[in-house]
């Protein structure tokens, strides 16, 4: 079986990546998970959001790292992500925010063969 992508994007949220990327130039997704922004994913550049050791690769997009906290990613372990691109601004941290837009998650199951592969391929 091929690897199983913990994260996934539309063609928007893709698009809208890119634009950051020629703006900002290198950034990273970290999905939040505090109680004021619910489970939204958000992008920084390096140096903006310290990553701890607590905090753990949850997979790529476009070269764009997502990162997220283990107690977030343990919730999360049943579930795909697949990054989204709302309209409107969420008055978050976030670099697409400035844009009157704010990247959203939403999740699908995983299969069966999915759930055996992610099994043996756990998050380090």
């Amino acid at each position: 079986m091929d690897p199983v992508e913990r994260v996934v994007a539309t063609d928007a949220a893709r698009a809208l990546l890119q634009r950051l990327r020629e703006r900002h130039g290198a950034i990273f997704l970290y999905q939040s998970h505090g109680c004021c922004d619910g489970s939204t994913p958000m992008a920084f550049k390096p140096g903006e959001m310290h990553l701890t050791p607590d905090d753990l690769r949850y997979g790529e997009v476009d070269g764009v790292t997502m990162w997220v906290g283990r107690t977030q990613a343990d919730y999360m372990q049943g579930t795909q992500l697949i990054l989204d691109v709302g309209q409107g601004s969420l008055g978050t941290f976030s670099l697409e925010d400035g844009e009157g837009l704010h990247f959203k998650a939403r999740t699908r199951l995983w299969s069966d063969d999915e759930c055996a592969w992610l099994a043996a391929h756990p998050l380090a």
